[in-house]
């Protein structure tokens, strides 16, 4: 496969549906340069072709460029605290199939297993198109694909094992490929230096810089949770105390409103933020106390990052929806000077709980596109 046919891959990955005119334009090539490097992509069985919609203006017709039917597909899998999902996914971003589970916390070989059982059934559906696999967790992931998820007691757990022989394996954290997915499909699209923060229990995140996430030397940037941000009286599971993700997740909305730590923190979470959008009363002013120290984390980090835009996704989202007022006072007195004058904005993630499986499909497609042959 030549260079440009791969960049005409990744045309129409990114815009599928783009006609065969604007996607020449694209590359800087001539008419007859892209009508033959379409025919070539088609006798691969990677994309095919189909009339575009009449445009009311004279001229040639053309035609659009989609992913071809019988062509590869990535499997893209998230994995959060209480479930699971697998997807078929297309050139483009289509989902052709998927199959989804809880799990409520297992241990990791059951979690493993009924996954890998849901991969393995999507494998024998496609037969040879699936060709790459991206993985999204709830941990921290090592550049040899083990991941570390203390808020469920996985240690070291080899995500190799979802799919031992696959051609091409991608793996992350599900904040940092939701911001992957925000930087290239969602609210960040454009954006120069994009933080993304993303609550579920406890709290996750990524910097987008030039559209890649920085993922830093041992995979573990963005943790941005573990900042000392909350309450040194509070001590988190990853050891330390005073760390920011416990300061604004479920268990702290119960710490707050002095009811049991809750055995699901996220469905308890959206619980109570729904309660408090009813009016006055305790649950309100427990949910402005979270949103209060929200902003004032997203003041610091956006004074350290000089980030140009803020997305929200989880139950950040959720907040952000409830007491946004909050959130803003909090934030915009926590901001440096420079920054006040045009505080960059703070808007809730576009792909919302699609965020992580959306990045690992993208991660896995960006991996695989090159091998194409």
């Amino acid at each position: 496969m030549t260079t440009r046919s791969i960049e005409l891959l990744r045309v129409v990955h990114r815009s599928p549906g783009v006609t065969r005119a604007d996607a020449a334009r694209r590359l800087g090539v001539g008419t007859g340069a892209a009508t033959e490097l379409v025919a070539k992509l088609s006798r691969a069985t990677l994309l095919t072709q189909a009339p575009a919609a009449p445009s009311g203006f004279r001229g040639r017709p053309t035609t659009v460029l989609l992913p071809h039917p019988a062509g590869p597909l990535a499997l893209a899998v998230a994995i959060t605290q209480e479930a699971w999902r697998v997807e078929a996914v297309e050139l483009g971003g289509a989902s052709a199939a998927a199959s989804s589970g809880r799990h409520a916390g297992s241990a990791w070989p059951e979690v493993r297993d009924a996954v890998r059982a849901a991969i393995d059934e999507l494998r024998l559906r496609y037969a040879d198109r699936p060709r790459a696999i991206g993985v999204s967790v709830p941990g921290t992931v090592s550049r040899a694909h083990r991941v570390e998820a203390v808020g469920i007691g996985w240690h070291d757990a080899d995500l190799t094992e979802l799919w031992p022989d696959a051609e091409v394996f991608t793996a992350g954290n599900d904040a940092t490929l939701a911001a992957t997915a925000e930087s290239r499909r969602g609210a960040a699209a454009g954006a120069s230096v994009a933080l993304h923060l993303r609550i579920e229990a406890g709290l996750g995140g990524a910097v987008v810089d030039g559209g890649r996430p920085v993922i830093g030397a041992r995979g573990a940037a963005g943790e941005f949770g573990h900042m000392p941000f909350g309450d040194p009286a509070v001590r988190c599971p990853c050891g330390a105390r005073g760390c920011w993700g416990v300061a604004v997740d479920g268990h702290q909305l119960a710490r707050l409103l002095g009811e049991p730590p809750p055995a699901d923190p996220i469905s308890y979470a959206r619980r109570v933020i729904t309660a408090a959008a009813a009016g006055p009363g305790p649950r309100l002013t427990a949910v402005q106390a979270v949103a209060e120290t929200l902003g004032r984390g997203i003041a610091g980090l956006v004074n350290a990052l000089d980030a140009d835009l803020v997305t929200l996704g989880g139950l950040g989202a959720d907040l952000l929806a409830t007491v946004p007022d909050e959130i803003a006072a909090a934030y915009r007195d926590g901001l440096m000077s420079i920054h006040r004058d045009a505080p960059p904005p703070i808007v809730p993630a576009a792909l919302g709980d699609h965020g992580p499986i959306a990045g690992a499909a993208e991660e896995a497609w960006s991996a695989l596109l090159p091998r194409l042959a």
